[in-house]
């Protein structure tokens, strides 16, 4: 998991990653604490600032835009409502997450 806390303006960039959003991903572990440096990561999701967000690296970072694949190292994949660590006891709930 990741929290987005930043968006990436690039004027010039690789063909296939244009249209493409760009963002800053703090790296999470399922207790919502940071667990390493921030990173750059596409986003194909548009999640927002502040947004906790599910998100893949390496060959699978690449797999979440059509073929041929960029050279991406991250990207988010998914908005995360909530993540239940124990049966019935949610650790974390998005607002509004039914």
């Amino acid at each position: 998991m990741g929290r987005i806390i930043g968006t990436i303006v690039a004027t010039q960039k690789i063909e296939r990653l244009c249209g493409v959003r760009l963002v800053v991903l703090e790296p999470l572990n399922a207790r919502r604490e940071p667990t390493g440096p921030p990173i750059a990561a596409i986003d194909v999701v548009a999640a927002g600032v502040g947004d906790t967000v599910f998100w893949v690296g390496s060959l699978e970072a690449a797999q979440a835009l059509e073929p041929p694949f960029p050279a991406v190292d991250a990207s988010v994949v998914g908005l995360v409502d909530r993540v239940d660590l124990l049966p019935g006891k949610p650790v974390f709930e998005e607002t509004g997450a039914e």
